[in-house]
């Protein structure tokens, strides 16, 4: 088999019609070299496509339609027309009827993905109110993906050269986040990272360090017990199925004292206490990956940034390395799910192939 051919197909949906999406797709793209590892397959209108594309300057950005069949040229970047008809794009406006577009997106490329048509999916940031609608009920890409693979809990995982950390709770209000920390809601994001830092990311034996939710981890009860009654009990339990946890550790001088370089991955109780400092001290691009989801799907760590649609500034660094990401854990998976097959099975697949080897040298 060629080359060409074992190259995953990766969707990549357009987000937000007045983001950055399109513009950092583009961008992206434009480096033929990414067609050596992947053949892209944008989700969006080639008409949406060339209104950025006219925005970006000195881009090489060439693509193919990819027509009913699927049968994607794997020299050039390919797009589903995902809607036919003339769309208006207001770069920097918040519009629902843009939303409405990076649903459509979204929805196809997920099709896709259930039909096996494309190997892995990056999303471009949507903006999570012009988004909503009937279909979409949903404060952002992590819990719609949970839902249409009806899984049970996902983790959002973010991950960069130096550092992965997870939440507990993701897009909730400050005041309900207390409520939502319970040993089974911590139990299932160690289950999920545990699972995804072996298969997905090559680590054996992962290190998980765990943070606690008051300041200073709750100063032994002196501000907030959930450190005593709820985190504590979690780890020991996490310990006794072999989940190597540790903690609760206070997240100001975790961070300060870089002891997150001691771990392979950080679970935090709350978004802001585990994002804030991922975006301040991550090296490299970090990128958002949706941890125990039966398919691989990356996006960046930013969001539509309405502030510079439209205007060629966008950074697409974090794009690019979702792409390159996205690639990798799907061949980590490959590698994980051969060295963990059945032996017996693992042996007949070789008889198999050596068969079909023969048989091509015969002829």
């Amino acid at each position: 088999m060629s080359q060409e051919l074992t190259k995953p197909l990766i969707g990549i949906t357009c987000g937000d019609l007045n983001g950055i999406g399109i513009e950092i797709i583009i961008k992206s793209l434009s480096d033929n070299r990414i067609l050596d590892i992947c053949t892209p397959i944008i989700y969006a209108n080639s008409k949406s496509i060339n209104f950025y594309r006219k925005t970006v300057q000195e881009n090489n950005f060439q693509f193919s339609i990819l027509k009913e069949g699927f049968k994607p040229n794997l020299k050039q970047p390919n797009i589903v027309n995902c809607w036919e008809e003339e769309v208006s794009i207001n770069p920097g406006q918040q519009d629902e009827q843009a939303g409405k577009y990076a649903f459509l997106s979204l929805e196809t490329a997920v099709k896709d993905l259930k039909e096996h048509k494309i190997a892995g999916i990056v999303t471009a940031p949507i903006h999570k109110k012009t988004i909503q609608s009937n279909n979409f009920k949903y404060t952002g890409h992590t819990p719609y993906l949970r839902d249409s693979f009806d899984k049970k809990d996902v983790a959002m995982l973010m991950v960069a050269e130096n550092m992965r950390v997870a939440v507990v709770t993701e897009h909730i209000p400050i005041e309900e986040v207390a409520k939502n920390i319970t040993q089974q809601a911590i139990l299932s994001k160690l289950e999920i990272i545990q699972e995804s830092l072996q298969r997905d990311f090559n680590i054996n034996k992962p290190k998980i360090a765990i943070l606690g939710l008051n300041p200073h981890a709750g100063d032994e009860g002196l501000i907030g017990n959930e450190e005593i009654d709820i985190i504590t009990p979690t780890i020991i339990e996490a310990n006794k199925k072999n989940i190597l946890a540790f903690g609760p550790y206070s997240a100001d001088a975790f961070f300060a004292h870089a002891q997150y370089e001691k771990f392979d991955a950080v679970l935090a109780m709350y978004h802001d206490q585990g994002l804030i400092p991922f975006k301040s001290l991550a090296l490299g691009e970090g990128v958002n990956y949706t941890a125990g989801l039966p398919i691989v799907r990356m996006s960046p760590d930013h969001g539509t940034a309405f502030d510079i649609a439209g205007k060629g500034q966008a950074n697409h660094e974090s794009f690019l390395a979702a792409i390159y990401k996205c690639v990798d854990v799907l061949r980590n998976r490959e590698t994980y799910d051969f060295n963990h097959e059945n032996p017996i099975q693992k042996r007949s697949s070789r008889v198999i192939a050596n068969l079909e080897d023969e048989r091509v040298i015969e002829d």
